[in-house]
């Protein structure tokens, strides 16, 4: 679960904070869980919900502006990039992304939300969830083969 609340974090400590926060909330509402489906699951939503509530809280604005500009070569999709690189060089990177990029990313790729989803959760249209999925995409593209290059260098 901490691994949850890592990519959606900046740094190791606001993972920590919202990890615990999310434990609290889980202690709170244990009753609540009925049994039904795997209570990973449960649990998993619960950390998802409680760095959603964390993002909300902070008054960030999701944007559809585009401070990149990429190529549609490096837009290819991410599952090419998850077998040249480690978990931790992937987390580390995905923490970096802008939180609009981040949020989206999180959410459609690693947590299975749709875009519909996404866009009524975060109060965005469905075309600008689409926007924000494919620049966090081609950023991490970028930022893992920058990283690629500097360690073929060294």
């Amino acid at each position: 679960m901490f691994a949850v609340c890592m990519r959606y974090s900046h740094c190791y400590d606001d993972a920590q904070d919202t990890f615990q926060e999310a434990f609290i909330r889980a202690f709170q509402k244990i009753d609540t869980y009925s049994g039904e489906g795997s209570f990973e699951g449960w649990l998993r939503r619960i950390m998802v919900n409680k760095c959603m509530d964390k993002f909300r809280k902070n008054r960030l604005t999701i944007v559809a502006e585009n401070p990149y500009q990429f190529t549609s070569t490096e837009l290819e999709e991410i599952e090419e990039i998850e077998l040249a690189y480690t978990n931790q060089e992937l987390t580390e990177t995905i923490q970096k992304l802008p939180d609009q990029y981040r949020i989206v990313f999180n959410m459609y790729v690693i947590e299975n939300y749709t875009h519909a989803e996404i866009a009524e959760e975060l109060n965005i249209s469905v075309g600008t969830s689409k926007s924000n999925l494919s620049r966090a995409k081609g950023w991490l593209r970028n930022e893992l083969k920058k990283k690629k290059l500097k360690s073929n260098i060294a």
